[in-house]
């Protein structure tokens, strides 16, 4: 009997075919953000020339973007045409929601991409297109950043709060916020007890936009302010938490090392620090998104990646602290937290 050869399985490119073209799908998401295509359906379902009424925007245009949107599973479209909004989109997409991406993909996506198109000189030269962990730089971006990722770190940051019992201390607790951006690290905790207070630590250019969130949240009476480059700001100490919401990933091994001492040093015995980052395995094989945030720090930061947990656990340990564990927590990864002695 002839042997049976087993069948390859064919090649395609249809892969790098559907890779070609990932770039769409923040940028329609953007235009339908800054045409107010989903704040348009927030109450009812309506056709794309009812929208180009209220909008402005060409009824043409909108009707072959609001189809991308319906493929995209971000819209869904009736027997009239008439286009109302998905489970998604009504959730993260309309302006008033306090979960909202509306503003990440409506201003800040389309920044970002327009950095990743230099992308093969930067390989090359080894420099960013902009060094936005630089205060320079930085100030004006994060200024606009931070607001607009605030429902990436919120949750985490709850959880934070949760683990570590805040609502059942009867003593007043110190955290100390680095690289506060939107202060919302410090928020969380602060709503969940009365007693904690807040010591949040940024540029001098940032501290505006810190304050104005905190008030929003009603929580700024219970803030104070340190201006300067965490390296360089004088902390002081007693802190009972520190907080590194997404912060090691744009300050590169050697600054993220030093600023870990210096936390040591600011927290007291039994202290607690909290980081959020984006983590690979330790061959940093994956995950994809970890490593795709990699090439985003290559773009935008000089010395920014992302780290393993046992890299950042070695930092710890080195730095002095001990206990060093991970809290599962909403987010791209667990949080890591650790206990100076």
């Amino acid at each position: 009997m002839p042997k049976k050869t087993r069948s390859k399985k064919k090649v395609t490119p249809e892969r790098l075919m559907e890779i070609g073209f990932a770039y769409a799908p923040p940028l329609i998401i953007s235009a339908g953000v800054n045409n107010k295509v989903f704040d348009s359906l927030q109450n009812r379902a309506k056709t794309s020339e009812q929208i180009a009424e209220e909008t402005g925007a060409s009824a043409r245009a909108l009707r072959i973007l609001m189809n991308a949107l319906v493929g995209l599973g971000l819209l869904k479209k009736d027997r009239q045409e008439r286009y109302s909004l998905t489970q998604e989109s009504a959730a993260f997409l309309l302006s008033n929601r306090p979960a909202t991406h509306a503003g990440f993909f409506g201003t800040i996506a389309p920044q970002l991409i327009s950095r990743w198109v230099q992308l093969s000189d930067i390989v090359h030269e080894g420099r960013p297109a902009v060094a936005v962990n630089q205060e320079t730089e930085g100030t004006e971006f994060f200024s606009q950043l931070v607001e607009n990722i605030i429902p990436m770190s919120y949750p985490p940051a709850q959880t934070l709060g949760d683990h570590l019992q805040l609502v059942k201390t009867k003593d007043e607790i110190r955290v100390l916020d680095l690289a506060a951006g939107s202060g919302i690290w410090g928020i969380a905790l602060a709503e969940k007890s009365p007693r904690v207070y807040v010591t949040a630590v940024d540029w001098a250019g940032m501290i505006p936009t810190t304050k104005r969130i905190t008030q929003k949240f009603g929580v700024s009476d219970r803030f104070n302010y340190i201006e300067g480059d965490i390296l360089e700001a004088e902390f002081g100490s007693g802190y009972d938490i520190a907080t590194l919401g997404h912060i090691l990933h744009s300050e590169g091994e050697e600054r993220s090392r030093q600023l870990l001492k210096k936390t040591f040093s600011a927290l007291k015995p039994g202290g607690i620090i909290a980081v959020a980052e984006w983590l690979v395995n330790d061959k940093r094989t994956e995950p994809t998104h970890s490593l795709m945030f990699a090439v985003q720090m290559l773009v935008n930061t000089d010395k920014g990646e992302t780290f393993s947990f046992n890299e950042i656990k070695s930092w710890l340990e080195d730095a002095g602290f001990r206990k060093v564990r991970k809290l599962e927590a909403p987010g791209p990864s667990p949080l890591i937290l650790a206990t100076r002695p």
